[in-house]
């Protein structure tokens, strides 16, 4: 068996022109072909492309007021909970259904304020 330490140290100390010419004689003798290596950032998108694209999680909801039912009074005391508005701006808000109560809100926050309201005899979408 070759010394590798030997044969390191000699291929350390070719030129780039001894190099290439190395590489060419080692191509035909093998026949085989020396390929620039792939670099790592080209192969995820390469797999990306045979998978099955990802759809993103929505993060942000929207609480939509459809119908206020019955209990009007209530659904204004609510939003007006919810929202920090005034008394005349959380009834116009209710009188104009449907209406956006929040907007770009977590989804647990979305879930609480759907479950308050409905409690109240609301129809609410979270979108």
């Amino acid at each position: 068996m070759a010394n590798l330490e030997k044969l390191a140290e000699e291929l350390g100390g070719l030129t780039l022109l001894e190099a290439s010419q190395l590489k060419t004689m080692l191509e035909e003798q093998w026949g085989v072909t020396a390929a620039a290596p792939m670099a790592m950032g080209a192969m995820p998108s390469m797999m990306a492309t045979d998978a099955a694209p990802v759809a993103d999680e929505q993060t942000e909801f929207d609480v939509v007021i459809t119908d206020v039912g019955p209990k009007k009074i209530q659904i204004i005391k609510e939003v007006r909970a919810l929202t920090n508005l005034g008394l005349k701006e959380a009834k116009d808000l209710v009188e104009a259904t449907p209406a956006t109560v929040m907007q770009g809100v977590s989804k647990d926050a979305a879930t609480d304020a759907k479950t308050r309201l409905e409690a109240e005899g609301a129809v609410v979408e979270v979108k």
